[in-house]
């Protein structure tokens, strides 16, 4: 099939949009820390870009995409780009490798939420680089690259394993290994500047056409129907979360965009597989889910207080779970559970857990590796002046 030159327009903008979603991620964050580590988190999100990006050219598009090995990891075959050029199936090839690798810059600036306010730069960068090479890139693999997910027939349309569930239960897993922040729990850590994570998550509701839309790798119906069914599911999570934190007191805009964001994640595994009915349904479930997933974290004490993991990684699971449910064969070719495909939502139920499970253990093991060799945690006078201080010498005050 030779280049159409419509498809590789769309797919350039695409890739650009789900770019600003990272700063997106970083505004987003900094919004709901403390003013002495706004800047860090904001900085945390470019730095995730910026390793990725080399990462990615490097060795990760290829352990994602080169030839199959049993099922888990690609090969070396496109080390350092070797053999992706300007040519290709629709859009270049070299254009399908850079919309990949701002998925992957993303997926590390959400898992920064576990370690908001208390972790080391220089630590934070080996770890990144390390983790998208042993998390994300095989993560990846199995669901787009040939994979054993992909060869059981599970559905991920634009990543809710790959991307949300990874980087949530990441996130979780980082936070319990690096510990709370001190005086969490005692001392008032409540959001900041909620102006900021309004702006950032307009940015993301913005960035995700470009996410979910562009999975479809060209202008067409698929493309429309992901776009649709993604603002739909947004403001359906919107809606929802907003309503369960009314009945507790009052519907707060910082829980608005949370669910918002809860509504995106849910659909981005089902984006090209369902209808715009079923979308309200995942989005309104995201939002009680994700809202219910942050009062269980909060219940429990557990400092991963930006919460990637109610959010990303529940929603993400809820997502994957819900594509094996209401996918349509009129939309994306594959009946789901409502359409009497029992199947297909096991497939979805063992691919889920099982990135679930993988994400988890292998975050776990890695920032313990990490912790033991070079620490992963700031000191305590370090931590008490503030990361925009003791890590990158700035602050966001005169």
């Amino acid at each position: 099939m030779p280049l159409d030159t419509g498809d590789t327009a769309f797919i350039i903008i695409c890739t650009a949009l789900v770019m600003l979603m990272t700063p997106g991620v970083g505004l987003f964050y900094g919004g709901m820390v403390r003013s002495k580590n706004v800047i860090s988190m904001i900085a945390m999100a470019f730095i995730s870009f910026a390793i990725v990006s080399i990462q990615w050219v490097t060795v990760g598009y290829t352990l994602s995409f080169g030839s199959d090995i049993s099922g888990f990891i690609g090969g070396l075959d496109y080390l350092c780009l070797t053999g992706v050029g300007l040519d290709g199936d629709g859009i270049p090839d070299m254009l399908f490798m850079v919309f990949q690798l701002v998925f992957a810059g993303i997926t590390l600036a959400i898992l920064t939420s576990g370690v908001a306010g208390r972790i080391k730069l220089s630590s934070f960068m080996v770890f990144g680089v390390i983790w998208t090479t042993i998390v994300y890139d095989p993560l990846a693999h199995w669901a787009w690259g040939g994979g054993w997910a992909g060869e059981l027939g599970a559905l991920d349309f634009a990543g809710g394993t790959v991307v949300h569930i990874s980087s949530g239960f990441g996130a979780l897993a980082l936070a319990l290994v690096i510990g709370n922040r001190s005086g969490f729990g005692k001392y008032s850590m409540e959001a900041e500047n909620i102006t900021m994570t309004l702006l950032g998550g307009a940015l993301l509701w913005f960035g995700w056409f470009g996410f979910n839309a562009g999975s479809a790798l060209a202008a067409d119906g698929l493309a429309v129907n992901a776009l649709v069914v993604t603002n739909i599911s947004a403001a359906a999570g919107a809606l929802t979360w907003m309503a369960a934190s009314w009945i507790k007191g009052k519907p707060s805009s910082l829980g608005l965009i949370s669910g918002a964001v809860a509504g995106l994640v849910a659909i981005t595994p089902a984006s090209g597989f369902v209808g715009p009915m079923s979308a309200i349904v995942i989005g309104g479930f995201a939002g009680i889910l994700c809202y219910s997933a942050l009062l269980f974290r909060v219940r429990k004490g557990l400092d991963e207080s930006l919460d990637a993991w109610a959010v990303h990684g529940m929603g993400g699971f809820w997502g994957a779970i819900a594509t094996g449910i209401f996918a349509s064969a009129a939309v994306g070719g594959v009946d789901g559970l409502i359409y009497g495909n029992t199947h297909q939502f096991l497939v979805q139920l063992i691919d889920a857990s099982a990135a679930m499970i993988y994400a988890f253990v292998m975050t776990y093991v890695l920032a313990t590796v990490i912790d033991k060799v070079m620490g992963l945690r700031v000191t305590d006078e370090e931590e008490y002046v503030g990361l925009d201080i003791s890590q990158h010498g700035e602050s966001t005050t005169a």
